[in-house]
């Protein structure tokens, strides 16, 4: 269910005092509020989100407002299927795209 109009977007009022205090590209802001929805006014910063270990750094561009500062920073890594033979398979595809490489 979507939030309703009449109340608005929810930006961390933390987060807005740390945007209002610095100038975009001027450096990483860091914050843990990754339920923050991303609004026009922070296109063009860089946001350090933290993701439960560590932060995640994130340029917010145009595409990204509406969407919430968490979807850009992931907090589970995806470990690949398979043990042994997907291993081989692997280096099997590093060494032939090595072997390709010097013959361009």
């Amino acid at each position: 269910m979507s939030r309703s109009l009449k109340k608005g977007h929810y930006i961390d009022p933390k987060l807005l005092k740390k945007l209002q205090r610095t100038k975009p590209g001027m450096g990483v802001i860091k914050t843990w509020s990754r339920r923050s929805t991303i609004s026009p006014e922070m296109v063009g910063f860089m946001f350090g989100v933290h993701n439960g270990k560590d932060f995640i750094s994130v340029q917010v561009s145009e595409d990204m407002v509406g969407h919430k500062l968490g979807e850009f920073s992931p907090t589970r890594k995806f470990t690949r299927h398979g043990g042994k033979m997907q291993r081989e398979l692997e280096q099997q595809a590093t060494e032939k795209a090595k072997t390709e490489k010097p013959a361009q």
